[in-house]
């Protein structure tokens, strides 16, 4: 499992309001699992943004938080960019991280993070499996 810190608002939109596509200035070649980790920055100017409202930012969401891993995903592809089909939350000069199977968790689990795509602690990866666990048991 690998994991990605993003900056809030744009963190709380993976985690929430459906944005599948995660901006990068490189590719890579790893696939599969991520925990989503809002990290210690806030991007204010996008907390205006139509995207961000639309994906119904909330500053007093739990999945606002900051320093915090608030979702997990899937990796599935990695798009080199313009010209693509791969959305409104696709920036042009970037690479686009394709993003599914977005599971906000129940509450933020603190943690600090990388700017890079990193290799998460096995006790936060532990710490994560056992929410999602219990929250899927909760759900039954």
């Amino acid at each position: 499992m690998r994991a990605i810190s993003v900056q809030q608002p744009w963190a709380f939109a993976i985690a929430r309001g459906g944005k599948a596509v995660f901006n990068q200035s490189l590719p890579t070649a790893y696939r599969g699992p991520l925990l989503v980790h809002a990290s210690m920055r806030v991007d204010l100017k996008a907390c205006d943004s139509p995207l961000i409202q639309a994906a119904g930012w909330n500053p007093a969401d739990p999945l606002a938080a900051i320093g915090a891993v608030i979702a997990t995903a899937e990796l599935t592809d990695v798009c080199p960019g313009a010209p693509c089909e791969c959305g409104p939350w696709a920036e042009p000069d970037a690479y686009h991280w394709q993003l599914a199977d977005v599971r906000s968790l129940p509450r933020p689990i603190v943690a600090l993070g990388r700017t890079d795509l990193w290799e998460p602690k096995p006790s936060l990866v532990t710490e994560v499996n056992a929410m999602v666990a219990a929250a899927a048991i909760n759900h039954s």
